[in-house]
């Protein structure tokens, strides 16, 4: 082909055969380095996130078959009297939040398996009449006013649900693998598909025990035995002969069946 008239011809040298939808690239000059880069750089990208998803399913397959694993033992009533006491530092929480001592064991073993961060346990007066925990965040017949509930997060807390909240999502589903049909010994979870709760808020984790008012500490527990030798028979789930009710903080409200 003849070149126009008064039109400077340039040669860019580029091999035309080896053009298709892929490769080819317009612009004032030939550059192909750049289109390479660009190219590895989305491929790069693209591998970046498959090895993310990948490992978030591989994450959440691995708590998810210790979960199903159930817990290490049957489920036994706790009626030797409780008292209201600081979490424990090895188990992640906010400074001064306070749980029943006798489900202190059962947080640590879960402590241990999933990166659990308390972000409130009992929530009321305390006997010099100072008030802890969280206080109007919880329903007037939440298990926190007896100090036997917890709010759980990540120890990488977001508000997003994100890889963070896998192993999260996998305890809720430890506790209660059907909506509404929690495992022993937990009374309700409080996850997905409850209001307030969920990936991105937080867990919630009650612990079956004897009818209580509220800030009384419940005259039995249920839990699962942690500690060598602490495994028995199940025992039947009925209120022990005696007065109800536990040690008497102070008497006024009652408990529900569901709390958060």
């Amino acid at each position: 082909m003849q070149p126009r008239p008064g039109v400077k011809e340039k040669a860019f040298g580029v091999d035309f055969r080896r053009v298709n939808e892929e490769t080819f690239w317009i612009d004032a000059v030939d550059d192909r380095t750049a289109h390479d880069e660009a190219a590895v750089g989305r491929r790069v990208a693209g591998l970046a996130l498959v090895c993310a998803v990948l490992f978030g399913l591989a994450t959440l397959v691995g708590f998810a078959a210790e979960a199903y694993a159930g817990p290490p033992g049957p489920t036994r009533m706790v009626d030797a009297p409780g008292t209201l006491v600081e979490i424990p530092a090895a188990i992640p929480h906010e400074a001064g939040d306070m749980v029943d001592s006798r489900i202190v064991p059962d947080l640590r073993w879960l402590a241990a398996r999933y990166p659990i961060f308390v972000t409130d346990g009992y929530s009321g007066p305390l006997a010099d009449g100072e008030q802890i925990g969280c206080d109007e965040c919880h329903a007037s017949a939440s298990d926190h006013l007896n100090g036997l509930a917890v709010d759980l997060v990540p120890t990488v807390d977001t508000t997003t649900c994100d890889a963070n909240w896998v192993p999260i999502t996998a305890l809720a589903l430890w506790a209660e693998p059907e909506q509404e049909k929690p495992v022993s010994p937990f009374r309700w979870v409080g996850y997905e598909g409850d209001a307030g709760h969920g990936c991105g808020n937080h867990l919630h984790l009650s612990w079956n025990h004897a009818p209580a008012k509220p800030f009384e500490l419940a005259e039995w527990v249920e839990v699962f035995p942690v500690a060598p030798g602490a495994a028995r028979k199940a025992r039947k789930k009925t209120v022990p002969k005696g007065p109800k009710g536990g040690i008497v903080q102070t008497t006024t409200g009652g408990v529900g069946t569901h709390s958060n």
